[in-house]
């Protein structure tokens, strides 16, 4: 038999998540954007290895040319549009659930970040940006030498 720490604010995430997606629904699942477009969120991951910050965005049914990827002072945008389907004569919907029109994520990255080398791929609906670490940012091992200090 195991003991477990009981997290009280654990049982509270997921319905907080909830909530979220009801009045997201409630006020019309997007708010305006300033061209009159609806706006959304796609979902990302942010991680970190010892030479670099990978953003994953999960951003479906557009093409790599759609998608814009900038990074100025220390700040990773991603934005683009994704076109909402229309009727045709023969179908109508009956209910729309995907997320449509303007998008626009911005990530604060650390200042030791090499604007440079940063590459971005897309495929199967996930872009993924990778941004290099400056050289100071990366970690050094040193070497630890038996003796006395210098």
């Amino acid at each position: 038999m195991s003991i477990t720490r009981w997290d009280p604010f654990g049982d509270l995430l997921p319905m907080q998540d909830d909530w979220n997606q009801f009045f997201n629904r409630l006020m019309g699942r997007a708010r305006e954007g300033q061209s009159g477009t609806r706006m959304w969120s796609p979902a990302l991951d942010i991680a970190e290895r010892d030479d670099a910050y990978v953003v994953t965005a999960e951003i479906p049914g557009l093409r790599p040319e759609d998608i814009q990827v900038t990074l100025e002072d220390g700040a990773l945008s991603i934005s683009g549009e994704r076109k909402q389907e229309k009727e045709s004569g023969d179908e109508r919907f009956h209910r729309v659930e995907r997320s449509y029109g303007a998008f626009r994520r911005m990530i604060t990255l650390p200042s030791q970040v090499r604007s440079d080398g940063v590459e971005a791929s897309y495929d199967n609906g996930v872009l993924k940006v990778v941004v290099p670490k400056a050289e100071g940012a990366t970690p050094k091992k040193i070497t630890v030498r038996p003796g006395s200090t210098a």
